[in-house]
This record gives C-alpha cells, sequence and structure tokens, in this order.
C-alpha cells in the first residue's frame, strides 16, 4: 500500500515538473501538507511561479481549485459567500445563501497580506473547523480542504501582517527561493518557446481523503513524541528546559499546534520514502518550515542578524535526539 503510495508521489512530482522547473523542497513540503490536510504559506519574491505551481497542483489532483485575489478593499462576504433575497413566482420572499469561492477543494489566497485583518479573519474557522459560519447557519467545506496563501516579503507598503492567530494555522511557511543558474537556463528555454505542457490528472477527491487516512496510520514511536514535544517547548524563552540563547532571543514560542505539525509532517516524509515508521531525520526536516513562523525573534536577535529560521537551525544542532532505549 505504501509503495503504491510512493508511486503516486512520484507520478506527481513528474507532472508537476513538466511545468515547475526545480524548487524540490517546495513541492515536498506541498504534498506533505496535502497528505497531511494541512495549509501552506507560499513566501517568496515576485515570479518565482508561486501562483503557477498551486494552479498546476490543483490541475494534477482532479478537485475544485478556486483563487481569491486579495485587495484592500475585499470583504469577508466576498470569501465566504452572502444571503441573497429571493423572490419566487408567487411573491413570496426568502433568503438563499450564495456560496462564496472558499467552496472549493483548493483555495488559492494570492497576496493574503493585501486585505485588511477583517478580511484576513474570514479564514480562520474555515482553516480549523473547515467549516463557515453565515448568519447563523454554519456549512461545511468539500473535503479534502486545503488554503494555500501566497505572500510577497520584500514590499510592505499597503501591507497587512497576518495575525499571530492566522499565521499559527499554517502548518508550513514555505520559503520559496530562486533557482539555480542550470534551472534557470531551463527555464527561460522552457517558457519562451511556443508549446504549452499538458499535464494530466493523477488523484481524485476521494483517493486524496483515503491517501490522508493512510499517512494517518503511520507509527509513531515514543522517541518522536518526547523529540517533537522537547523541540517545542525548547522554542519557549518561559521553559525552565529552554537553552540560554533563546531566552535572549526570543519573545515567544510556538504553541502545541507546532508538535502536531511536526508529527504528522514526519509521518507524510516517512511515507512519500515508503516507510512504515517515522525517523528523527523526518522531524528534523520539516522543523524549519514548521517551526519559522511560530517563533517570535526579539530586537536583540535583529541586532545579532539572526532571523527565526537561523534560531531554529540553532536549536536543532542544541537539542540532541533522545537514545532509543535498549531491550535486554
Amino acid at each position: 500500500m505504501l509503495q503504491e503510495f510512493a508511486q503516486h508521489r512520484q507520478v506527481m512530482q513528474q507532472e508537476l515538473q513538466k511545468v515547475i522547473i526545480g524548487q524540490h523542497d517546495v513541492i515536498e513540503q506541498l504534498f506533505a501538507a496535502i497528505f497531511t490536510r494541512g495549509h501552506c504559506l507560499l513566501e517568496g519574491v515576485p515570479g518565482l511561479a508561486k501562483t503557477l505551481m498551486v494552479s498546476t497542483l490543483a490541475r494534477i489532483l482532479d478537485v475544485s481549485f478556486n483563487r481569491i485575489q486579495f485587495t484592500p478593499d475585499l470583504m469577508p462576504s466576498d470569501i465566504t459567500g452572502t444571503n441573497v433575497l429571493d423572490e419566487d413566482d408567487k411573491g413570496k420572499r426568502a433568503f438563499r445563501f450564495v456560496q462564496g469561492p472558499i467552496f472549493t477543494n483548493i483555495l488559492l489566497a494570492d497576496e493574503i497580506n493585501r486585505t485588511p485583518p477583517k478580511t484576513q479573519a474570514a479564514l480562520l474557522q474555515s482553516m480549523q473547523e473547515r467549516e463557515v459560519t453565515v448568519a447563523g447557519t454554519t456549512y461545511d467545506l468539500p473535503q479534502p480542504f486545503f488554503t494555500i496563501a501566497t505572500q510577497n516579503p520584500i514590499e510592505q507598503e499597503g501591507t497587512y501582517p497576518l495575525p499571530e492567530a492566522q499565521l499559527d494555522r499554517f502548518m508550513f511557511n514555505i520559503k520559496v527561493g530562486y533557482p539555480s543558474a542550470s534551472e534557470e537556463e531551463q527555464i527561460l528555454t522552457a517558457t519562451t518557446r511556443n508549446e504549452k505542457p499538458e499535464v494530466n490528472k493523477i488523484l481524485s477527491a476521494k483517493a486524496i481523503v483515503n491517501l490522508q487516512k493512510l499517512v494517518n496510520s503511520i507509527a509513531v514511536s515514543e522517541q518522536i513524541v518526547k523529540y517533537a514535544a522537547r523541540l517545542v517547548r525548547a522554542t519557549r524563552p518561559g521553559d525552565s528546559e529552554s537553552p540560554e540563547f533563546i531566552k535572549e532571543l526570543v519573545d515567544w514560542g510556538a504553541g502545541p499546534r507546532a508538535g502536531q505539525f511536526l508529527i504528522q509532517g514526519g509521518k507524510a516524509i516517512a511515507a512519500m520514502d515508503g516507510r512504515f515508521s517515522v525517523a528523527i531525520a523526518d522531524v528534523q526536516r520539516i522543523a524549519v518550515p514548521v517551526l519559522r513562523h511560530r517563533v517570535s525573534a526579539n530586537f536583540q536577535a535583529q541586532a545579532e542578524g539572526m532571523d527565526t529560521e537561523a534560531i531554529v537551525q540553532k536549536l536543532l544542532a542544541e537539542i540532541p535526539p533522545p537514545n532509543a532505549e535498549k531491550y535486554e
């Protein structure tokens, strides 16, 4: 079963790479989120194919896809939907709910930091409870449901930083970097020809839900749970066991969600490799994208040129994995 899953993942990657050149880590983290019901925040400068990556992913998966372009004048009802007054043939009036673009399987929240917090907050309930409440009535979102948001880290004119409650709902904060020299040459060759690559649909919505159940059933040892808990607790300056540099450089650390996502992400990495159990290396592989947006660095850290990513990397180097117990 897991071998079949690993093959599916391989085929998905091949299809995606017909359009997207390079970005192997980004693609791996996107897949890990999809197989564990997680949401992703893609961060990168303009022109790095963030939006193209998400729309191509939606074409590979046989699921519905909506894109919302976040703008300063966007209203919460533009996302969730609204009640409309309808009149029937007999002149009787009644309210009818018109679904917003959030009622989809994959939602692309493009430039999410361009809209005010009031509108950003419209996503809070849908990302955690996977439902939407409008005028006192709660509507379930289709399964599976993922939010993949993009934002541009450089331009701060006319942007609204995401509230902590919103950031915490994203499983991964994925940094999309520049391509290498050879990848950039490939991009230029492929995109300036008059050819449009065709991608095939690989997985249906039902297949994704079944694969999510399969990933969830991957075994996690007590060792892994202890390591994930220790890693998360070490990010909190108030914790007695956190390293000295955390107490100096961090205002506040990650919450329990971080530990849940470390274990879920570890399960996805193990499953994509065709393994039946999670290893310490799997947790370490996804620790940076899980923790970098949950740790708040203070002025001292900025003065020392340490961003949250550097703090998490240092933490990974300092926190030793628990020793496996020997059985006599």
